[in-house]
């Protein structure tokens, strides 16, 4: 691992799951972080976890443009300048488009201003700073970036956007020095499936998979940590993952097939 003392990493969504596990540790690797969350309890409990002085933690929603401005300028003003980019924050769906009606569509809109545009603004307004340091951006997708998931349209969607543009933008900063990488957990761990929205925008309060199971935020955090150092291109995570990759790239018909197996079951959406 290089050193990363002295250097500052920006992290969106780093007050639950593989945002939180990000942030501390960096923060043991010797890192200033810089972060962002709505929960101001989870605001409070993270920065009890932290070293003083090493960690900043902004109330805002990364969904708001101005609200991005102000987590990369604070960023700057606090630690002199940004090295290493985790766009991190996002929420996701369940919910089927034939049973949304028109709703669904707000839905599908908050979904993307989080997860796509709350990446372009952070990207945008880091990116002086990032080119100065030769510095990393870091996506975090999902395998719902490479296969669309039924119930989660609107995240699949999302995650698509972001690894084609996250494509693009590398191409352009190549010769900046600027690393532009994208990362794809599997199923992990976290409060994101408890906290999807239905097709009418309201939280499930309630995970459709076993959360034991999974893999745990901590190991997430740590396999996109060596990742970002390696400065590798993009990573796919947990076997299940690899495998519904490979399949939905040489055998599209029955990835379809496996995939309705695995979400429905007797014509409902149980995952």
């Amino acid at each position: 691992m290089n050193s990363l003392q002295g250097k500052t990493v920006l992290i969106t969504g780093g007050t639950d799951g593989i945002g939180r596990s990000l942030v501390l540790q960096y923060l043991k690797l010797g890192a200033n972080v810089v972060t962002c969350g709505r929960a101001q309890h989870k605001i409070h409990a993270l920065e009890a976890e932290a070293p003083i002085g090493k960690l900043c933690v902004l109330n805002l929603d990364v969904a708001v443009e101005r609200d991005c401005e102000r987590l990369v300028n604070h960023a700057v003003q606090q630690f002199g300048g940004i090295d290493v980019l985790i766009n991190n924050a996002g929420i996701s769906m369940r919910g089927l488009m034939n049973e949304g009606g028109k709703e669904i569509i707000g839905v599908i809109k908050r979904v993307m201003d989080v997860n796509f545009y709350g990446s372009v603004y952070c990207t945008t307004y880091a990116l002086p700073h990032l080119i100065k340091s030769k510095g990393v951006i870091v996506g975090v997708s999902s395998i719902a970036g490479y296969r669309g998931l039924p119930g989660r349209s609107g995240y699949s969607a999302s995650k698509f956007a972001l690894q084609g543009w996250l494509e693009a933008i590398k191409t352009e900063l190549v010769e900046k020095g600027v690393h532009v990488m994208w990362v794809s957990p599997g199923f992990t761990a976290s409060n994101i499936r408890n906290v999807a929205l239905n097709h009418k925008g309201v939280a499930h309060g309630e995970s459709p998979l076993d959360e034991k199971s999974l893999m745990d935020a901590d190991t997430c955090a740590g396999i996109i940590i060596e990742a970002v150092d390696d400065r590798k291109r993009t990573v796919v995570m947990t076997f299940q993952g690899k495998q519904t990759v490979f399949l939905n790239k040489f055998f599209p018909k029955l990835a379809d097939k496996l995939v309705r197996k695995f979400f429905f079951r007797d014509g409902e959406l149980v995952k």
